[in-house]
């Protein structure tokens, strides 16, 4: 009988149809994602993840951030992505940031984790 690696951490099952969209590695993919979605889609998934975000921010304290494993990893990276999303949700009120034109922000490299 074969098993499977988690998606996510035991506890954070509910959050796993999250990830194929949202468990990107960088911003930039992040952010790509969240300018794909609809002001809809993105409510849809700031509401499934913010009411967690404690407790997984309070699970992953717990673990060595150099040696997160892969379901810990795609737990901080939805985490991630709540965070990019929550400007447009609770202010913007749309996915893209109101009146910036033509303005793009370009991130030419990732912080060390």
């Amino acid at each position: 009988m074969a098993t499977t690696a988690p998606i996510l951490p035991p506890g954070f099952e509910e959050l796993e149809p999250w990830v194929a969209d949202w468990a990107k590695a960088t911003r930039q993919e992040r952010y790509d994602t969240r300018l794909s979605k609809t002001f809809d889609e993105l409510v849809e998934f700031y509401d499934a993840i913010a009411p967690r975000a404690e407790e997984a921010i309070a699970y992953l304290d717990d673990l060595d951030i150099a040696a997160l494993p892969a379901d810990g990893q795609r737990l901080m990276q939805l985490l991630h992505s709540m965070i990019l999303v929550s400007y447009p949700v609770n202010v913007f009120m749309q996915p893209r940031i109101p009146d910036s034109g033509a303005a793009f922000f370009d991130t030419v490299v990732e912080p060390a984790v």
